[in-house]
């Protein structure tokens, strides 16, 4: 696999993540919002289609309105734990992606040195 495919990879990976964490902040934002309702990324659904585009480029991940959760009486389901746990673990995902894209980079400034 060539450096430039791990990298836009990488790039796909960040940006999906870095989209995750901004759903994940609006449905804790809106957590007293009445009538609102949870929204998710399918990460793995998004990250697969992302990976499948032929040009390699990133489009915007497609949020779904997540079903199965306890509703209150104002018609708001957010869950502040459930968001704070899956924020946690999105920004864990970022945090992986960065440490391999600077891994990338420090083989691709390694072969521009001639392995030195």
């Amino acid at each position: 696999m060539a450096i430039g495919s791990v990298q836009s990879q990488l790039e796909s990976y960040l940006s999906l993540t870095m989209q995750r964490q901004t759903v994940l902040a609006s449905n804790m934002a809106n957590v007293d919002t009445p009538g609102y309702k949870t929204k998710d990324i399918d990460f793995q659904s998004e990250m697969a289609r992302a990976l499948a585009a032929p040009d390699g480029s990133t489009s915007e991940a497609s949020p779904h309105a997540v079903t199965g959760l306890m509703e209150r009486p104002d018609g708001n389901n957010v869950d502040i734990d459930r968001e704070s746990v899956l924020m946690a673990e999105t920004q864990l995902q970022y945090q992986l992606g960065t440490q391999l894209l600077k891994g990338n980079f420090h083989t691709l400034l390694a072969a521009i040195n001639g392995g030195s």
